[in-house]
């Protein structure tokens, strides 16, 4: 028997009704099944380890096969009979205090081609002045076959790759050890970082907090190592209750030294004199002197973005409703700028007193954010001269040792303080004059 069509007006309906906002675009058999489950909503969620009594079975996480986030766990909606189960899962992003083993290691995900875009946006963001970094002319006449990405921007992209393994969960970053630079990196390249867990530490003071130390290595894609650090990091537990493996282990030997092009007595480098500073060769530095840097930064809403573009995914620096729900567990109760930005941004200040004249960082033997930054704060640097001496087998080159600081100004009523937010000790390999300009 065949159907009875239904009647104009009846079709007319139906269509009007298809039309109407927040009408679903599933087929039939979709539609009812969603709203079935929605009408079932009291009575079908069941936490996980419990028994709906309408139905009598677990909705336990072991059952699904799914992983859920310790003490979060899945609610399950159940449709009508025989379609699938729904689970609405709470992920567990980064690893707390306790989930850290003695010797781990972590290869981490993602990696990063450095692009032309990111090299100039953050050497521009950080005021940054060598031309070496910005000059292809002047670069390839120093032997560099294209502009070397600034320490600063290697530092942010190694470190933001570790950030998921190590310090997502993390309160601070607490110090910066004996960090070293290798191959020369330039845009196109790849670094990849992996990470060994060398130290879990739990506090005595504040036992919602411990600390991880741990050495990254950063390659680029020929397999030559970039960049190599060690870093302490003040981590949040997630279990109270929860056992550590406490202790220390020895970090490996990580063999990495500066690269460097030849020096070419017939470079011309004479005639390029006048794209730096004069005053900033080797021959000028006195140990002992402190050069306050004239420039400042203002810190804004930009850090969200930039901390993005590194691929940090730390929840400090960028969710806002994590910090509300609770700011006095959070450093000022306000989102945090991530640490390798004002450590770039301190070393662009310097760069045209101190850095203008050279042609690479050897190492940072230790470095540390003092006091923390946030959106509108204005970030100055100073530089102390701490000690000179040859670079061996360089004899166009020099090693310069200064202490590199920055600081924020704190106003309370007429009262201005100025707070120091970085310290790091720093060698750099800076021309001599005497082999690369006639003045």
């Amino acid at each position: 028997m065949s159907r009875r069509r239904p009647s104009r007006s009846a079709r007319s309906t139906r269509r009007s009704w298809r039309r109407w906002p927040g009408r679903s675009a599933f087929p039939t058999s979709w539609s009812s099944r969603i709203r079935g489950a929605r009408s079932r909503s009291r009575a079908s969620v069941v936490p996980s380890g419990r028994r709906s009594r309408s139905r009598g079975r677990s909705s336990s996480p072991a059952r699904s096969g799914r992983t859920c986030w310790p003490n979060a766990p899945a609610t399950r909606l159940r449709p009508r009979a025989g379609g699938p189960p729904l689970a609405l899962i709470r992920k567990k992003t980064g690893n707390f205090l306790e989930d850290f083993r003695l010797g781990q290691v972590f290869r981490h995900k993602g990696g990063r081609t450095l692009t032309e875009g990111l090299a100039a946006h953050f050497t521009d963001f950080s005021f940054t002045a060598n031309p070496l970094h910005k000059n292809l002319r002047y670069a390839r006449a120093y032997g560099y076959p294209s502009l070397p990405i600034p320490p600063g921007l290697v530092m942010a992209v190694a470190f933001s790759q570790t950030v998921e393994d190590v310090s997502e969960n993390a309160r601070a970053n607490l110090e910066y050890i004996d960090m070293r630079f290798g191959s020369a990196v330039y845009a196109g390249d790849t670094i990849e970082t992996e990470t060994t867990v060398l130290g879990v530490k739990s506090s005595a003071s504040r036992p919602e907090l411990g600390v991880v130390h741990v050495q990254s290595v950063a390659r680029k894609q020929t397999g030559e190592i970039v960049l190599a650090y060690q870093r302490k990091v003040q981590v949040f537990r997630h279990d109270p209750g929860a056992a550590l493996d406490e202790g220390e282990v020895e970090a490996a030997h990580v063999d990495v030294e500066l690269e460097l092009p030849a020096y070419d007595p017939n470079g011309g480098h004479s005639e390029l004199a006048h794209l730096s500073n004069a005053d900033t060769y080797f021959e000028d530095f006195v140990p002992g002197d402190t050069i306050e840097h004239s420039r400042g930064r203002v810190m804004t809403d930009e850090h969200i973005f930039l901390t993005g573009m590194l691929d940090n995914t730390s929840q400090v620096h960028c969710n806002q409703t994590m910090i509300d729900r609770d700011p006095s567990r959070y450093l000022g109760g306000k989102l945090v700028v991530y640490g390798g930005i004002p450590f770039a941004l301190c070393l662009g200040l310097s760069s045209p007193d101190i850095s203008d004249n050279s042609l690479g960082d050897v190492v940072y033997r230790t470095g540390r954010h003092t006091a923390p930054i946030f959106s509108g704060d204005t970030v100055f640097a100073s530089t102390e001269i701490v000690g000179k001496r040859d670079l061996e087998g360089r004899p166009d080159l020099g090693r310069l040792d200064v202490i590199l600081r920055g600081h924020k100004f704190e106003r309370g009523g007429a009262e201005e303080k100025r707070v120091e937010i970085f310290y790091l000790e720093r060698a750099l390999a800076v021309k001599r004059r005497s082999h690369y300009s006639k003045g």
